[in-house]
């Protein structure tokens, strides 16, 4: 795609397969610094999931503890279930990013109808 730009000049728009201009070392550094960040994507809401306490005043008695400031039942429970619902939901949308990365990377099927014998 070439865009018009302001004195005549124009602007080359590379598609994802083409390599033109970019070094592999720029390709490797974006992959050393992408599969961390991939892997924390799904770490840390497993974490905070895992080790959330499951009773509502546990939950209370750590904020207590860490902060200082005191929860009532109700809003303890309300709380817990939040949390469980945002690292669920996370969890849930690294794990579509990453289904849809790999469909996406991949070639597509091709079907091709077969005779039936009869």
């Amino acid at each position: 795609m070439r865009l018009q730009v302001k004195g005549g000049k124009r602007m080359i728009s590379l598609h994802c397969c083409q390599t033109s201009g970019i070094s592999a070392d720029v390709h490797q550094q974006q992959n050393w610094i992408r599969r961390p960040r991939g892997i924390t994507e799904l770490l840390v809401p497993g974490a905070l999931l895992v080790l959330m306490p499951k009773c509502p005043m546990c939950l209370a008695a750590y904020v207590a503890v860490a902060t200082g400031f005191s929860m009532s039942f109700s809003s303890a429970h309300i709380l817990m279930r939040s949390l469980t619902a945002l690292c669920v939901g996370t969890l849930a949308l690294c794990v579509v990013r990453r289904v849809v990365s790999c469909r996406h990377t991949k070639q597509a099927f091709k079907i091709q109808p077969t005779q039936v014998s009869r």
